[in-house]
């Protein structure tokens, strides 16, 4: 049967996954002095990873004890990606007749799938995330302004 606890070290190894991933993310935004940054990543991040682990417990608990008590959790994951999606868009603003901030807020909701997948403890899918998200921020940033002369 399914322990309701996850170890100790596979908590830890889950939370430093997101937490690091969420800096790597952060870190490209805060070099470029973007309003979400570094930490904001990383609590973004940890904090979808928590969810989703804490519903995990809830729903071995639930299946050890009383299968008719079960939860779905996908609706925890709903949860987060709705929290995640607001302070994105908060973080899109309308300056000067032009939007700002739309690549942020996509990293932020990005920073929470990859909470989401460490906190599943699905580390190859949160890499590989995390590395298609920077490719996507910063190499294709650089080709947007340097080749294509975008000034956004």
């Amino acid at each position: 049967m399914f322990s309701s606890e996850l170890p100790i070290m596979d908590i830890l190894i889950r939370l430093s996954a997101a937490t690091g991933l969420g800096f790597l993310l952060g870190l490209e935004r805060e070099i470029r002095n973007k309003p979400a940054g570094l930490r904001s990543h990383m609590l973004v991040s940890m904090g979808a990873a928590t969810f989703v682990m804490v519903g995990l417990h809830v729903l071995f608990a639930t299946a050890e004890g009383d299968p008719s008590a079960r939860i779905d959790p996908t609706r925890i994951v709903e949860g987060v990606i709705g929290g995640i999606g607001f302070l994105g868009a908060g973080s899109i603003i309308q300056a000067r007749g032009s939007v700002q901030g739309i690549t942020t807020g996509a990293s932020i909701w990005i920073a929470g799938a990859l909470g989401v997948a460490s906190g599943i403890g699905n580390l190859p899918l949160a890499g590989l995330l995390a590395i298609f998200a920077l490719v996507t921020i910063a190499v294709l940033g650089y080709f947007e302004k340097r080749v294509l002369g975008d000034q956004g």
